[in-house]
């Protein structure tokens, strides 16, 4: 912040200060009084100054139309009306940035913006199309005609089998809000099976993203223990969708939550973010020739190995988490692969694929 009255600087460094220290939301609209106070707060300058200040004001929306296009700088009553009888409040547009525009940057939202189209959440999607309509504001001719503009219209995302949950804004923010405070979080959660929901105080830790759904991740409120593995125990996840409300609590988070041990990766590492049986098991399958040729593009782990065994056969080898989503994944493969080890992973593959196969034989 400038530590001289902003009206002591040139013009270009005035108009900068003054869209600094704009309130950036409708609800903290700011009065020409209230600017003068770090306008220039001189007494015998007031009237001259004051002056100056609504002159800035128009020059920087003069800007913003002319170079952004864009109406960033809001005026209550809007520009142009009439305010005889009423005290003008000025901000910015919650999501307008001047930051440095090029063709990397358009090139970036234009590619989340097809990737995220039938992936991320409606709230989360309408942020990024609401960047990139800011972005072609500025300067959509010139990026169209760039050679990474004309990428645009050979790309398309095709939607995932079953879409995204709806997410309530409110809750979303509350944990957003306890996230980034380090503060608590009371939440209601509606679990899958239950009739009714639960309420509970929690530490929240982080977010998950698995394929197109959100959870976060968090513990129980617990006192400190001595041993790691009995913290552990009151860890939990939640998916976002079925948190019914969530309340930022003006308490901190415990000092363990933020051990190294208790970190998104040590989690991850552990098992604990998603369904797992075993942290890491040594998966070995018996795959059809044609369907194991993705495996090579794709491989299960670093250490994935494949060996032919035949003309029709291949032996795939990794050490892999021992997740749902594995043996979901195992399950879809159907016959074009089998499970040889371990007995027990084998063993949970063939019961889902005879229920499924009694649903087709009745």
């Amino acid at each position: 912040m400038p530590t001289h009255p902003i009206a002591s600087y040139n013009k270009s460094a005035r108009l900068f200060m003054l869209y600094q220290r704009l309130p950036r939301s409708k609800e903290k609209a700011i009065s020409l009084t209230e600017l003068m106070s770090v306008y220039d707060d001189n007494p015998e300058h007031y009237a001259n100054e004051r002056k100056n200040l609504e002159n800035d004001l128009s020059s920087l929306n003069q800007i913003f139309n002319d170079i952004f296009h864009s109406d960033a700088l809001m005026r209550l009553p809007a520009w142009g009306q009439n305010i005889s009888g009423q005290t003008a409040r000025f901000y910015i547009e919650p999501s307008f940035s001047i930051d440095v525009i090029n063709e990397q940057t358009v090139f970036f939202w234009q590619m989340l913006d097809k990737y995220t189209a039938n992936y991320l959440p409606t709230s989360f999607k309408q942020s990024i199309s609401d960047k990139l309509s800011q972005l072609h504001r500025q300067d959509k001719t010139s990026f169209n005609q760039s050679k990474l503009g004309q990428w645009q219209d050979h790309l398309i995302t095709l939607p995932s089998i079953v879409q995204a949950p709806t997410l309530d804004s409110e809750v979303f923010g509350s944990i957003h809000q306890a996230l980034l405070q380090n503060r608590q979080l009371q939440i209601r959660y509606q679990k899958k099976w239950d009739d009714q929901s639960t309420q509970r105080a929690i530490y929240p830790k982080g977010l998950i993203f698995i394929d197109n759904m959100i959870y976060l991740t968090g513990f129980n409120a617990a006192d400190d223990h001595i041993d790691d593995k009995e913290l552990l125990k009151a860890h939990r996840n939640f998916s976002v969708n079925r948190i019914t409300e969530a309340v930022v609590i003006d308490k901190p988070i415990s000092d363990w939550v933020g051990r190294d041990a208790f970190s998104l990766k040590s989690l991850h590492k552990l098992g604990r973010l998603e369904p797992t049986d075993d942290t890491q098991i040594k998966l070995i399958l018996k795959v059809q020739r044609y369907a194991c040729q993705h495996l090579y593009e794709r491989p299960l782990a670093i250490d994935q190995k494949i060996t032919i065994i035949d003309d029709t056969w291949r032996q795939v080898s990794a050490t892999v988490a021992n997740t749902t989503r594995l043996q979901d994944w195992l399950v879809s493969m159907s016959q074009l692969a089998v499970v040889i080890e371990p007995a027990q992973l084998k063993a949970v593959i063939l019961k889902r694929l005879e229920s499924g196969m009694k649903l087709y034989t009745k």
